[in-house]
């Protein structure tokens, strides 16, 4: 069945990602090829990407991508940056003109160091400067949002469908041992530049398809009930307050992403009754601790970080989500042509089970 722009599709969305275990740096185009396999799963209203390891030479230093809607908003902002940061270097991010992207952002970038005496100043540590930093800017500086502010990575994004903003961004001429991708169809919220996928926070990256019904609850416990930690959800999606659940239950809270997982998508109180005692009572501790960060409703998620990467369905697992292995190569996308065009003869390929994370990292040796 044929479908247009205008009609709903309950499973649309698009996810996809490449690893490299050995630290391999391979071409952007190559997610392009991926994402572009599952076209008709977006609608032309958000597509975007994020790579790790883009950028070696500036490995130390964080880099911000920023949208502006005006030269008075890139203005104040840099005063702002002045103020907090050494800049070490800043550019527009190079883009090409592309006929199917338009009313293009204002789109720059910039590798920063917190200054050493503000950041002492401000008596917290370097990563949460940094947040405190972005917050600040994407809460108070009106036509400025920074959508990536993460060390040697860095997230491409926009109104438009992902192939098409791929080739604008000019992904070819980057390299990365990891890369996900997100084709949008918006069901809940207008597509605009900001609100495209991937969503991150310092390193941590979220490409999503799926509708989360737990959003109040889940923005709530980020939020409203812990307002000291700095969270806002701006953007009003559900995949943003995905990502500061991310950010607090693995950054600040120090649990593992197979934990996050526990949490996220904690089993069903059945399940954890048939676990083993010691396991049983991990299980309760984090359903019970971390209840209201309980994620509903059907998803499949890609989380991308420093050195890893993992995928993840929802308990019942209502949203599709395809893995597969070759060598030191891994796969993740929603259909298996995404991952056959790249890999038509992989080792092993398989459909990860509802609530069960796939997590995958560098080899010690190649860490980034």
């Amino acid at each position: 069945m044929w479908h247009t722009q205008q009609e709903r599709i309950p499973s649309g969305c698009a996810i996809s990602a490449i690893f490299s275990k050995k630290g391999k740096r391979i071409d952007g185009s190559t997610i392009i090829r991926s994402i572009a396999v599952m076209h008709d799963r977006s609608n032309g209203l958000g597509g975007g990407f994020a790579g790790y390891g883009i950028y070696p030479e500036y490995k130390d230093f964080y880099a911000f991508h920023l949208f502006y809607d005006s030269k008075t908003a890139k203005q104040t902002c840099e005063d702002f940056l002045e103020e907090h940061f050494d800049i070490i270097n800043l550019s527009k991010i190079p883009t090409s003109q592309h006929p199917n992207v338009r009313d293009e952002p204002l789109i720059w970038r910039y590798f920063l160091a917190p200054l050493p005496v503000k950041l002492h100043a401000s008596q917290l540590d370097e990563e949460e400067y940094v947040l405190r930093c972005v917050q600040k800017i994407n809460t108070h500086i009106d036509g400025t949002y920074v959508f990536s502010c993460g060390k040697n990575m860095g997230v491409f994004k926009g109104v438009g469908y992902p192939e098409d903003i791929g080739e604008f961004y000019r992904l070819d001429e980057y390299a990365g041992y990891c890369w996900t991708a997100h084709g949008r169809y918006p069901t809940n919220t207008p597509g605009w530049w900001g609100g495209a996928h991937p969503f991150a926070l310092l390193d941590c990256t979220v490409v999503h398809n799926g509708e989360i019904s737990s959003y109040d609850a889940n923005r709530r416990a980020v939020e409203v009930q812990n307002p000291t930690l700095g969270y806002k959800c701006n953007l009003l999606t559900d995949t943003e307050v995905i990502t500061y659940i991310l950010d607090y239950l693995h950054r600040r809270q120090k649990l593992s992403w197979e934990e996050v997982s526990s949490v996220i998508a904690a089993p069903f109180w059945q399940t954890i009754h048939q676990m083993p005692p010691h396991l049983q009572e991990k299980a309760t501790f984090l359903r019970r601790k971390f209840s209201e960060m309980l994620i509903t409703g059907p998803f499949s998620i890609l989380v991308g970080f420093q050195g890893g990467l993992m995928a993840l369905n929802d308990r019942l697992k209502l949203r599709s989500l395809v893995a597969a292995e070759r060598k030191d190569m891994v796969y993740f996308a929603s259909e298996e042509c995404a991952i056959a065009v790249l890999e038509p003869s992989p080792e092993k390929i398989w459909s990860p089970r509802g609530g069960e994370p796939v997590i995958v990292t560098l080899n010690q040796k190649d860490q980034a």
